[in-house]
């Protein structure tokens, strides 16, 4: 019987059109345990493996153990994307940098 954290984990793999072995490959875990993660109960995932997950998906990883919310809210995107952002190196950080200010201007 799948769990939240399961139907949230298959929901956005799918979204992504990502297969098991290709989110296992991207995220570092195997695809049995993301497997198990979809269609187990009692799975409890470390904060590194949500993690990493967050991260192939594009998604904060607070969001997998929030059980209210059932679809990515923008501050999880938000804060997908500020850790994203703090893993560029400094020049790409300018170039998205000056990409923002000219939206800024518009």
């Amino acid at each position: 019987m799948a769990t939240r954290l399961g139907d949230k984990l298959k929901s956005l793999r799918k979204e992504k059109e990502l297969t098991l072995e290709k989110l296992a490959e991207l995220s570092g875990l195997s695809k049995s345990y993301i497997w198990e993660l979809e269609n187990r109960e009692s799975q409890r995932p470390s904060a590194e493996k949500l993690n990493a997950l967050g991260k192939v998906l594009g998604v904060d990883s607070v969001f997998f153990i929030e059980d209210d919310i059932r679809a990515p809210e923008q501050r999880h995107l938000d804060a997908a994307f500020y850790r994203d952002y703090q893993d560029l190196e400094a020049e790409d950080k300018e170039r998205l940098r000056k990409i923002m200010e000219t939206f800024k201007k518009s």
